[in-house]
């Protein structure tokens, strides 16, 4: 297995009456009302001080994703807070979970950014290409939902062919029209970065990562207890075309909190948890579900996707309680023990070989991260690490890291 710490990087210090005075944290929350730029000047060091020492500690890889408008995540870029991060880290691989591809115009940005990336790095990059959420992509941003899906994807067609073309060409797309696409400059990697599609329930992703082989990375709040229907209609998709059944094709997101026991978990994560649900997650369902956003195919299926079930039940969230979480599986917590029977009870089940997880959720300082992080990495990695080590891992940068004269940490 691989293990990848993701970071949401969520402003610390919303209101305890949040709920009450605003109808949602996403796309008009008043920025010039709530967000203090010297609170978020500490967040954003502190949050890279966490992702530099997941690094030092021996994770795989560190995500980061983008959002717009918002105090869920304070990552409108998240190619900054990788360039920050390749010149402050050596060892994990680099993981954009990622560029929404359809919000940039042209999408040849994206191709030349994370080749940046790519080569900034000595090719430790992992590209994601997410489809974006309602509020980033019709509400922040402005996209047509009905026509988001095809620009996305021509998008990424577009970027797969930038990395690779070995002479500049002309791209006569119906969303973009270029003379001339010549990146410079290009990725280390070849023939490309790895891919990874992050979804929270889109039946057509399943097909879309089947078909190019992309990785599958299933983002979710609500725990591996809820992710099981996803994951399976991913694995059949795999089967329907008679692909190998690789749990490294796959990814998951889980929430967890390491201690020496169940009351000690309780002391150290509770509040932060339900910081996040309560406040991080108080979404308007009126910005959730645009017409046209989500396909026939997945409304067929009955499969709700993240941001929409988190708003449909925003009155439920607002009245969590910790033991809920726990036994919902929303955040796997307890002692090493305890946390390792639950992620090997989540691996069984969902088969997922590349395993990214939230060891900063809400409001969590600093010091209590660096805690739960070092006991991931010396109390539970290593004993859920051999698990699919009979398969080979094709969605991973295989270049090993150059040590060019002069780098570090200064």
């Amino acid at each position: 297995m691989k293990f990848h710490f993701f970071h949401l990087m969520p402003y610390p210090d919303l209101p305890d009456d949040f709920r009450e005075r605003y109808h949602g944290v996403w796309v008009d929350l008043p920025a010039a009302e709530l967000f203090d730029p010297m609170t978020g000047h500490q967040a954003y060091n502190d949050y890279l001080d966490e992702l530099e020492f997941a690094d030092q500690v021996g994770f795989d890889g560190i995500c980061v994703n983008e959002h717009h408008q918002n105090a869920y995540g304070l990552m409108p870029s998240p190619n900054l807070m990788m360039a920050a991060l390749a010149r402050r880290t050596t060892r994990s691989k680099l993981i954009v979970m990622g560029d929404s591809v359809a919000l940039y115009n042209p999408p040849t940005r994206v191709a030349e950014e994370t080749a940046m990336l790519d080569v900034l790095s000595g090719g430790r990059l992992v590209a994601g290409f997410p489809v974006g959420t309602p509020m980033d992509t019709v509400y922040c941003y402005g996209e047509t939902p009905a026509t988001l899906r095809d620009k996305y994807r021509e998008g990424v067609q577009l970027v797969l062919r930038a990395w690779q073309a070995t002479e500049p060409f002309a791209f006569n797309g119906r969303y973009t029209q270029l003379r001339y696409v010549n990146i410079w400059p290009r990725p280390m990697q070849k023939p490309h970065p790895p891919v990874w599609i992050p979804g929270g329930g889109s039946v057509e992703t399943w097909d879309w990562c089947a078909d190019h082989n992309f990785l599958y990375a299933y983002l979710s709040y609500f725990g591996y207890l809820r992710a099981r229907r996803v994951m399976e209609g991913f694995w059949e998709a795999v089967e329907r075309r008679n692909l190998e059944p690789n749990p490294y094709r796959a990814g998951f997101l889980q929430f967890v909190g390491v201690a020496d026991n169940d009351a000690e978990a309780e002391r150290l994560y509770a509040r932060h948890a339900l910081y996040f649900y309560n406040r991080c997650l108080h979404l308007y369902p009126g910005f959730t579900s645009p017409p046209g956003y989500t396909s026939l195919a997945t409304i067929r299926q009955g499969i709700e996707g993240q941001i929409k079930l988190a708003a449909d039940r925003n009155k439920e969230l607002q009245d969590l309680t910790w033991p809920q979480i726990l036994e919902r599986g929303y955040v796997v917590a307890g002692s090493p023990d305890s946390v390792v029977q639950q992620l090997t009870e989540m691996e069984e089940t969902l088969r997922v070989g590349h395993l990214m997880v939230l060891l900063h959720f809400g409001d969590m300082p600093r010091d209590t991260v660096f805690y739960n992080t070092r006991r991931f990495a010396e109390e539970v990695a290593p004993r859920l690490r051999p698990m699919w080590s009979e398969w080979r891992d094709e969605w991973w940068p295989a270049t090993e890291t150059p040590s060019p004269s002069g780098r570090g940490r200064g």
